[in-house]
């Protein structure tokens, strides 16, 4: 399996940072990064990590500006895309086929090659504008996943709310994996 994961300048930097930790551990799984300018500021401010770290997590990095990576191209073939975290101004580029960046083009073109595109919106409260982009990206092909982790399995760190909402990003890429505990496992033993 090959992936594109984008980070971009939302709040929530740790959710990608969890994504490509998460694709480390689970192995088979071949990852592209591309991190935006502001997300790496985002990283060091809201986790401590360094970027090198980060970039380190990937099999492959590429700078935002690199329009003649690999992942800028449809003929290039990736399983799916992920931008996590997803900020207003990269959803509103994808909804109106603005492709500035590397993050933004390899969204549009897993769009227009049919391909898996996750975008994990961490933003809140939400305008009638980033609605409206969703809804015009969702109708496009692309899922759209607020970083909103669910409660039933009573969490009781926040580690374990991040690996809630970083796992099913990977259930959305198609990623099999045993990070996070699912809606009625219980009953299946």
């Amino acid at each position: 399996m090959r992936l594109f994961i984008g980070m971009t300048g939302a709040s929530g930097a740790i959710y990608g940072v969890r994504v490509l930790e998460m694709l480390r551990r689970v192995g088979g799984v071949e990852v592209h990064l591309s991190v935006s300018a502001t997300a790496r500021g985002i990283i060091r401010h809201e986790t401590g990590l360094d970027v090198e770290y980060v970039r380190g997590l990937a099999d492959y990095y590429w700078d935002e500006g690199d329009m003649y990576a690999p992942p800028a191209s449809g003929s290039f073939p990736l399983d799916g895309v992920a931008v996590v975290p997803c900020s207003t101004k990269t959803l509103a580029a994808v909804a109106n086929g603005i492709s500035d960046n590397l993050i933004t083009r390899a969204a549009e073109v897993a769009l227009k090659e049919r391909r898996r595109l996750v975008l994990v919106i961490r933003e809140s409260p939400l305008s009638l504008i980033h609605l409206e982009n969703m809804a015009k990206v969702s109708r496009a092909g692309a899922v759209v996943m607020p970083a909103s982790p669910g409660f039933y399995h009573r969490p009781t760190t926040v580690d374990e709310l991040v690996d809630f909402v970083a796992g099913r990003v990977l259930d959305l890429l198609g990623v099999r994996h045993g990070f996070t505990k699912r809606w009625g496992e219980d009953k299946l033993i």
